[in-house]
């Protein structure tokens, strides 16, 4: 395994404390190299994932946001399963006052993907 597999392998969403507390603020993080494969067929699906999130005690540390985004490269998974998963570690996480996880899936066979996946608080 090359070092970079190895960093993949091995991530974790790391935390931050909030260094703001007190105010609401968003923060939009979008990611436009995410990888998976399609569970029926094994080829590469290609999107960007933008998460959107308020952030209440922590924020996510950002290189092991995108080592834990890259962990999904050789899985294969749905679209909608993808940014399902997404959302529910990142909000087990930080639990953050909200949350929005966007999979915004390039075509393929003529058909687009987006899935959003929202909190209720916004």
């Amino acid at each position: 395994m090359k070092y970079g597999e190895k960093a993949i392998a091995r991530s974790k969403l790391e935390v931050w404390d909030n260094p703001y507390p007190r105010r609401d603020y968003r923060i939009e993080v979008a990611f436009p190299e995410f990888t998976c494969l399609c569970p029926r067929s094994g080829y590469p699906d290609f999107a960007t994932i933008r998460i959107n999130y308020i952030p209440k005690k922590y924020i996510v540390e950002l290189k092991s946001l995108k080592l834990y985004l890259n962990s999904y490269r050789g899985e294969y998974v749905s679209h909608e399963a993808a940014t399902n998963r997404i959302y529910d570690v990142i909000f087990k996480t930080i639990k953050p006052k909200y949350l929005e996880v966007i999979g915004d899936f390039n075509p393929r066979g003529n058909m687009k993907t987006v899935v959003r996946v929202t909190s209720e608080k916004q």
